[in-house]
């Protein structure tokens, strides 16, 4: 089953290298997270543990009060009858507010209820000593708010300004956070002694048909982050080495995915810096799209040189060839005349100096054309040139015509713009028509036609002349084929022509079965250009 392509694109480097940062900054902020959630979840498990203490200390008390002799306290409104009431904990140190530290314990004004008194009385001892094992503070309250049994020294004082007090006589369940203020140095992570700076405080009703006889209020500091991570130390490290380990396992794919493909292009760059015609091919794609775009440049680039050297050399050799006979005919007669210039008539020597100028002009002519086609097969320009066609062609086939050429036109009905300079196309056409005069007989004619194609433009140009043999045909675009070299012919024309259609972008070819020769030109539209399918007109 193929990928769709959305999968098969390779991300750029700048992708990669962000999803890169963007983790390892999701690490920290990960973690900081975490931290925050684990210390949420230790203020819930120490409220949970309050709550069951506080479940065991009020049944205990209700169970005691049950007992006690005395009659059932006044003034108290009675709830409605509950069933199963779990507890669950509630308190979230990103929603609930942190308040300030409780207010001091005050005295009232009336004394406890002897009620609760008794039923508290034997609880007092078992809230010491359970003290020395939970580190809560605990307390039992009767109706009004005043402790009848504690932990601490508050017995007999009023408790009733604290709002979870309040609550809870009211016949609610109330957790709070409160701040925390300890005078005493900071303990060691590994003591019993806790440095969070809130503590959690639980007050639970205690119900007797339905109507509260009185509250058990229970606080504890919960376990500091320091406490937990050191508890935790060996996990911790454990945790610490598989980021670490995560972090490098990143690093490696970064390695591999950007620096390994870099340096293999990097290594045929070498390759092609040091000679080589062709880059060596690796055999493993790479991760990134960046590096096959060098990598692809770069194999462009090193299949551009061989192309250039091995026109340079063809060229070279082709160019040998050239001079090579009308220097030697040069030569020879430079030499005749050295040597027996003395005993020659006037006329031999005039012969002699008329084919060495001969010879001399034809170089003049080869040197001449081979800068032209040097400059036909340079890169084109930046800037891209246009024309009107029919302008063009109007200008052709005026030179044309003087030249003794008559030539028929064939236009489209509106102006038609290509993407070439004026004058590279009216050289072209220049080119073609001078070959029609010298090659299609003396009774020759020329036309022209041209409209709008696909992309561009097209142009024909023919003649009535006997046309190209089909074993010539293949070859009429070699550079220095020609079959007038007699007649000065260099073969350098239509390769001149087709370079120089080439750069800017279109092409020249001999159409086979047109009775004549028949040449047809693509250029690439510009703007202003016709659409595809308006019927030319003819001109004349």
């Amino acid at each position: 089953m193929a990928l769709p392509a959305w999968l098969r694109r390779k991300p750029r480097i700048r992708s990669l290298l962000l999803l890169a940062n963007l983790l390892l900054l999701a690490l920290p902020l990960g973690g900081l997270w975490l931290l925050r959630l684990y210390e949420s979840a230790l203020v819930r498990q120490t409220e949970s543990e309050l709550v069951a203490q506080a479940a065991v200390i009020g049944a205990a008390y209700h169970a005691a009060w049950r007992a006690a002799e005395t009659g059932p306290p006044t003034g108290m409104a009675p709830l409605g009858a509950s069933g199963w009431a779990p507890r669950l904990p509630r308190l979230d140190l990103a929603r609930d507010p942190v308040l300030p530290v409780p207010p001091p314990a005050t005295v009232p004004p009336q004394p406890p209820i002897p009620r609760a008194l008794a039923a508290a009385q034997g609880l007092q001892p078992v809230l010491q000593e359970a003290q020395r094992i939970t580190l809560a503070g605990m307390r039992v309250l009767d109706a009004q708010g005043i402790v009848v049994a504690s932990s601490r020294e508050e017995q007999g004082l009023s408790l009733l300004g604290q709002e979870e007090v309040a609550a809870a006589l009211a016949g609610r369940e109330a957790a709070v956070l409160r701040r925390r203020i300890s005078t005493s140095p900071p303990a060691a992570v590994d003591s019993i002694s806790r440095s969070a700076g809130l503590r959690v405080f639980v007050a639970q009703p205690v119900l007797e048909d339905g109507a509260v006889i009185g509250a058990v209020l229970l606080s504890r500091t919960p376990a500091s982050l320091g406490q937990v991570l050191w508890g935790k130390r060996a996990e911790v490290a454990a945790l610490v080495l598989a980021v670490l380990a995560g972090a490098a396992l990143l690093a490696l794919f970064i390695g591999y995915a950007v620096a390994r493909p870099i340096q293999a292009v990097a290594a045929q760059a070498r390759a092609v810096a040091g000679g080589a015609r062709r880059p060596p091919q690796r055999l493993r794609a790479s991760a990134v799209r960046e590096a096959d775009e060098l990598r692809e440049a770069i194999q462009a680039m090193a299949a551009t040189l061989e192309r250039r050297a091995e026109y340079i050399g063809g060229f070279a050799v082709e160019v040998s060839h050239e001079f090579k006979t009308p220097l030697a005919a040069l030569r020879g007669g430079l030499e005749l005349l050295q040597d027996h210039g003395a005993t020659m008539t006037p006329a031999e020597r005039d012969r002699f100096l008329a084919q060495a100028m001969a010879d001399v002009q034809r170089l003049d002519r080869l040197v001449r054309q081979l800068l032209e086609l040097a400059r036909a097969e340079a890169p084109p320009p930046a800037a891209e040139a246009r024309c009107e066609v029919g302008a063009v062609v109007q200008v052709a086939a005026t030179t044309a015509r003087q030249a003794g050429l008559p030539v028929a036109l064939e236009a489209p009905a509106a102006p038609l713009w290509v993407r070439i300079g004026a004058e590279p196309l009216r050289a072209v056409l220049v080119l073609l028509l001078d070959n029609a005069r010298q090659h299609a007989g003396p009774q020759a004619q020329a036309r022209i036609t041209w409209g709008p194609a696909a992309g561009g433009a097209v142009l024909r140009v023919s003649d009535s002349g006997p046309g190209i043999s089909p074993g010539h045909a293949g070859r009429i675009f070699e550079r220095f084929f020609t079959t007038a070299r007699a007649r000065g012919g260099s073969g350098l024309g239509l390769p001149i022509a087709r370079a120089r259609l080439e750069a800017a972008g279109g092409s020249i070819r001999l159409l086979p079965g047109q009775g004549g020769a028949c040449f047809e030109i693509q250029l690439p539209g510009a703007d202003g250009s016709l659409p595809a399918g308006r019927r030319p007109r003819t001109a004349q």
